[in-house]
């Protein structure tokens, strides 16, 4: 069911795996793929989702070198965050504290450990000018979560010599408790609830599956450096809750479609195009970036949790 890549050839070696933001959907989707193949240990902050997760602050310094110079870990995925794009304009001593400064008290026990470190990062550190953003790109964030998460970028950069950062957009897919976008949209239908959606915000979504299967691969390979790892397809927020109602079988004519400036609920700015280009990693890895279809054919055959 959480098969990476159905013809995953190259056999990785056993590794010890250290994961951050396990209870989280993506966290939670790394755990679940690398276990069989890897010697995982979950992180957690507030609450365990698997039984054998232990609790790290990432914020603090001392209890980061403390459990990396005990467990020893080959490799670590990063996926903690504190994701909330509003939370982070009105709480940016909080988002700085977990996403700039628990970011960097990482990748110094990395380093210290000779631990290779892949970064979850984010299509937020872009402006949304252009879209279809390639690496050599110049990020500008306009908001601050995506501020945060570059600085997390150049933190690792800074102070960890094995590292890969793997920027993603709109991630998606089942979790026990939270709720995101395909999931909120899947409820709000099946309660035959009309919901407004913008049609002038693009994305590229990226179910959790396949970017767990992607960083796993990253972690084990000898892949350094900054790449693009979402789904490879661009696409209105509206025209993918439209997919997602027809992938499902629910009713399309309920999702109304809005412009980004009349919602008034965001506090702070999203940027318009934030697409991202993934040619870069399709040539690294086995594990394909996948078009919306394909993401959403996957996530309903998989069931929920």
């Amino acid at each position: 069911m959480h098969d990476r890549s159905a013809g995953l050839k190259l056999k990785a070696r056993k590794r010890k795996l250290l994961v951050t933001g396990a209870s989280g959907l993506l966290g939670n989707k790394i755990v679940e793929c690398a276990e069989n193949d890897h010697d995982v240990t979950p992180l957690h902050n507030t609450k365990p989702l698997h039984p054998k997760s232990l609790r790290l602050d990432i914020t603090d310094a001392a209890e980061v070198l403390k459990l990396f110079r005990s467990v020893k870990p080959d490799a670590v995925i990063h996926t903690a965050s504190e994701t909330n794009v509003d939370k982070c304009e009105t709480e940016k001593e909080q988002a700085f504290k977990i996403n700039v400064e628990g970011t960097g008290n990482l990748s110094v026990a990395c380093n210290e450990v000779d631990a290779k470190l892949v970064y979850i990062s984010t299509d937020y550190v872009f402006d949304g000018e252009k879209g279809n953003y390639t690496e050599q790109d110049t990020p500008n964030p306009i908001n601050y979560y995506g501020l945060t998460k570059l600085e997390g970028e150049k933190r690792v950069i800074q102070d960890c010599e094995n590292h890969a950062v793997l920027r993603t957009s709109v991630l998606y897919g089942w979790h026990p408790w939270k709720q995101n976008f395909a999931t909120w949209v899947i409820n709000q239908l099946r309660q035959n609830k009309k919901i407004a959606v913008v049609e002038d915000h693009y994305n590229t979504p990226t179910l959790a599956d396949n970017l767990a299967g992607m960083a796993i691969e990253t972690a084990e390979r000898d892949l350094r450096g900054i790449y693009h790892a979402s789904g490879s397809e661009r696409t209105s927020r509206c025209e993918f809750a439209r997919q997602i109602a027809k992938t499902f079988g629910l009713e399309v004519a309920l999702i109304e479609a809005v412009k980004m400036k009349d919602l008034t609920l965001w506090v702070a700015r999203r940027p318009k195009d934030s697409s991202l280009n993934t040619s870069k990693i399709q040539k690294q890895l086995e594990t394909k970036p996948l078009s919306v279809l394909d993401g959403l054919k996957k996530m309903m055959e998989e069931g929920e949790e």
